[in-house]
């Protein structure tokens, strides 16, 4: 049973004690002052109730593997590289607005000696460096505002900072935080689900990652950041505070994404949703919809039992029945995408218990792929015109931290003993009950490590958004998002004779394999010039009057 009654749902506002009633989905509601920071900061409670508002910038569920190579809906500016800067956007807006509430806390609580004021502040550091991370990711540097600013402070528009100086703040403001956090043990009822050490530490390391990569294959310094990222994800796996969740057995990796992976070992950082306070409509809006689409690049990532690629391996069936590639392979496969003729719980309209596929999902013709994570198999969910489902989203959960020390570890060495494979990887691959990765079995199976732990990292993490930015710290959007999208294969196989993809309209939109084609490469583009950065709002351009120059080619 999941604590509610707090921060995460029913937000209380901190500045005017306003107190809301009811919710709005995306908890996106905003605080508005009416008291003055001096009379309003003065306890603990205080602080908790200013710290509680920040629980609204963390991430939601949410497409964006679609601007990838791995999930299709319909085309996107993003995946097709078309887009233009835009004057505003709305999650530069928010960002900033968070920061600001956090330097509101920090500044308040400067000086304060009192543990539970220090806990506060130290929720909001890591809240200015979510935030900052936010930005970071698909911005590159930008404006570094560390203290509140009234609306005439000449440092209100300051000058953007450089690539390093904001990496270098973020993991600071992190390693900050850290000594005035609590271990998630020691969080306990109403507050489960707050900010940890353990949290601090895996964004830590998330960050140092993805900052190290960049680095590495664009022939910076990548050495201090990989460190840094071994060193945090170390931090948390010997903690002994996480773990992976094991508790439905070889069905695990099934039940992680809804109700029953809830509160687990495997969470360090979760959007939290409950029935009837803050439900939220995700399954619905992805399988009833037919909107998140694996594609047929998702699909070969995934290993065969042997744990060799379906090109290497005899255990794999091939394409002459609906569902034939589906035998032998890695079982998160099957967990992550439906197998066509499998009854599962419904969730398109009219709402009925149950669907036999693929008679319904295939009228959306995109991939022919359909997502089963994330598919809820709560009955009142499902029959609650298809929005009050209560799991949480997991931001950041302990797998993450085990691949990424692996990662940062081979990028930085070059290789990875099997000891440290199996302290991390491996564990994962348990979880599956897939084979140990060791280097014996690369060697005599002609495979690389590298190319292993990345695609080990993309079948953990498939439709969780981790795509975009892993492709674009790799430097492989270029290549690897310039391909033809495609989708299962009909010629050649019983899909042929089965409506909708037996009509001419399908039959024409297959390659020389017979596989469907989606999207083709022709409308698909990727400038590496100019698209490993998104452009920054142009309107924050003019205000910054010259301060705040646009991305490269922008």
């Amino acid at each position: 049973m999941k604590h509610y009654s707090k921060l995460f749902l029913a937000i209380v506002f901190p500045i005017g004690l306003i107190f809301t009633t009811g919710c709005k989905k995306q908890l996106d509601l905003k605080p508005k002052d009416t008291l003055s920071d001096v009379i309003f900061y003065k306890t603990p409670a205080d602080f908790k109730l200013g710290a509680n508002g920040l629980y609204n910038s963390l991430e939601g569920l949410n497409f964006n593997d679609t601007e990838t190579d791995i999930a299709f809906n319909t085309a996107n500016s993003v995946s097709s590289g078309d887009y233009l800067p835009s004057e505003t956007v709305q999650s530069w807006t928010d960002a900033y607005y968070y920061i600001r509430n956090a330097n509101n806390i920090i500044s308040q609580g400067a000086g304060k000696t009192d543990p539970g004021i220090k806990t506060y502040v130290a929720e909001a550091r890591f809240f200015r460096a979510y935030n900052y991370w936010l930005l970071f990711r698909l911005y590159g540097g930008v404006p570094l505002i560390t203290r509140v600013l009234d609306v005439d402070d000449p440092d209100l528009y300051t000058a953007r900072a450089s690539r390093k100086e904001t990496a270098d703040m973020i993991l600071k403001d992190l390693v900050e935080a850290l000594p005035d956090l609590p271990l998630k043990s020691k969080i306990a009822g109403m507050d489960v689900g707050r900010i940890s050490t353990g949290t601090a530490s895996a964004l830590m390391a998330r960050v140092a990652l993805f900052e190290g990569t960049w680095q590495k294959y664009r022939g910076g310094d990548a050495a201090e950041y990989l460190n840094t990222a071994v060193n945090a994800a170390n931090a948390v796996m010997s903690s002994n505070e996480y773990g992976l969740f094991t508790a439905k057995g070889a069905q695990s990796y099934r039940y992680l994404f809804i109700e029953e992976g809830d509160d687990s070992k495997e969470s360090i950082l979760d959007r939290r949703h409950e029935v009837n306070i803050s439900g939220q409509q995700y399954p619905y809006s992805v399988v009833g919809t037919v909107c998140y689409l694996p594609t047929r690049k998702l699909a070969d990532m995934y290993l065969c039992k042997d744990g060799l690629p379906i090109t290497k391996s005899t255990q794999f069936k091939g394409y002459n029945t609906i569902s034939s590639e589906y035998d032998n392979r890695d079982p998160r496969m099957t967990m992550t995408m439906v197998i066509p003729g499998t009854s599962i719980v419904e969730v398109f309209n009219p709402l009925v218990p149950v669907v036999n596929w693929p008679n319904s999902p295939q009228r959306n013709g995109n991939t022919g792929y359909i997502t089963y994570k994330y598919l809820s198999e709560n009955v009142y969910g499902n029959t609650n015109n298809g929005d009050n489902f209560g799991y949480d989203h997991h931001i950041i959960r302990y797998a993450e931290v085990l691949m990424i020390y692996a990662e940062a570890l081979f990028e930085k060495n070059g290789t990875l003993s099997d000891a440290d494979l199996d302290k991390s990887i491996n564990l994962i691959r348990n979880r599956a009950n897939m084979p140990a990765l060791t280097n014996s079995f690369l060697a005599s199976n002609g495979l690389d490590l590298k190319t292993e732990l990345r695609r080990e990292r993309n079948v953990e993490f498939a439709l969780e958004g981790f795509r975009y930015d892993d492709l674009r710290r790799w430097k492989t959007a270029e290549t690897e998002l310039v391909q033809d999208i495609k989708g299962i294969k009909i010629k050649g196989s019983e899909w042929q004779n089965i409506a909708p993809y037996n009509a001419a309209g399908y039959q024409s939109r297959t390659d020389a394999m017979g596989f469907l084609i989606a999207q083709p490469v022709s409308a698909r583009t990727f400038n590496p010039e100019k698209h490993y950065l998104r452009p920054l709002p142009t309107k924050e351009i003019a205000l910054y009057k010259g301060k705040l120059i646009q991305n490269p080619n922008w």
